[in-house]
C-alpha cells in the first residue's frame, strides 16, 4: 500500500507562508483568550442590566411613604395657638384650595433673637412662597433673611408700599428668596418670599393687607 503524503499546511496571508506548529498553537491560545474575555465582558453587561432592572422595579413597585413630605398643614389652627404668644395681630391669609401649606410655626433667629411667625405655602403653580412676620425686627435680621441681597425696586399693593428683591437672575444661590417683598407696619416686619412668580407673590401679599393695616391700630396681649 502506498504511503499517504501529509497534507501541506495552508499559507497564512499575513505571514506569506505556512504557520509553524508553535505559531499555530500561539494563535489558538490567543483566540481562546479573546473568546473568554469577550464572554466575561458580555456577562458583566448582563449583570449590570439585571441590576438596573431590579433597581427600577424597586423604585416603581415598592411603596414609599411620602406623607411627611406632602402632608398639608392647617396653618389657621396653628395661628390660633401662635397668636397667644405674640403681641401683634398675626398674618393668616385666606387662600383658595389651590394653595396648600407645608409648615406653620413660630421661629426665633439664633443670631438676633428676633421672633417671627412663619407660613410656608405651595402655590397653584407648585412653587414655594412663604409669609414671615417678625416682631421688633432689626436691620441685620432683615439682611440675613434676604440672603444679603439688595432691593431692586418697589411695588404698591392695595395701597401698601412693598420693597422688591428680584433675585431671579442672580448668579448666587439665594435659596427661597428668588423673588421677595418686604414691608413694615407698627412693630411688625413682613416678608413674602419664594420661588414663585411676581404675580403669585403679589396675590399672596394682597391677602394680608388687612393684617398689615391693623398693626398700627390694634395690639393683642
Amino acid at each position: 500500500m502506498a504511503r499517504r503524503e501529509p497534507k501541506p499546511r495552508p499559507i497564512v496571508a499575513e505571514l506569506g507562508r505556512p504557520e509553524t506548529p508553535e505559531e499555530e498553537a500561539a494563535r489558538k491560545a490567543q483566540n481562546s483568550k479573546n473568546y473568554r474575555d469577550s464572554k466575561t465582558i458580555r456577562n458583566l453587561w448582563v449583570a449590570v442590566g439585571v441590576t438596573v432592572a431590579i433597581v427600577a422595579l424597586m423604585i416603581f413597585i415598592v411603596p414609599r411613604d411620602d406623607s411627611s413630605r406632602l402632608q398639608s398643614i392647617d396653618y389657621r389652627s396653628v395661628a390660633v395657638s401662635a397668636q397667644r404668644t405674640l403681641p401683634v395681630p398675626l398674618a393668616v391669609p385666606e387662600l383658595p384650595d389651590t394653595w396648600s401649606s407645608n409648615v406653620a410655626e413660630i421661629r426665633t433667629a439664633s443670631l438676633d433673637g428676633v421672633t417671627s411667625w412663619f407660613i410656608g405655602l405651595i402655590t397653584p403653580s407648585k412653587q414655594f412662597l412663604s409669609i414671615t412676620q417678625a416682631v421688633d425686627a432689626n436691620p441685620s435680621w432683615l439682611v440675613n433673611e434676604m440672603q444679603q441681597t439688595i432691593p431692586t425696586g418697589t411695588v404698591n399693593i392695595d395701597g401698601i408700599d412693598w420693597i422688591v428683591y428680584d433675585n431671579r437672575d442672580s448668579d448666587r444661590d439665594v435659596g427661597n428668596v428668588e423673588y421677595a417683598l418686604t414691608t413694615e407696619s407698627g412693630r411688625s416686619t413682613f416678608i413674602v418670599a419664594g420661588t414663585a412668580t411676581p404675580e403669585e407673590a403679589a396675590a399672596l401679599a394682597s391677602t394680608i393687607t388687612t393684617t398689615i393695616e391693623k398693626q398700627t391700630t390694634e395690639a393683642t396681649s
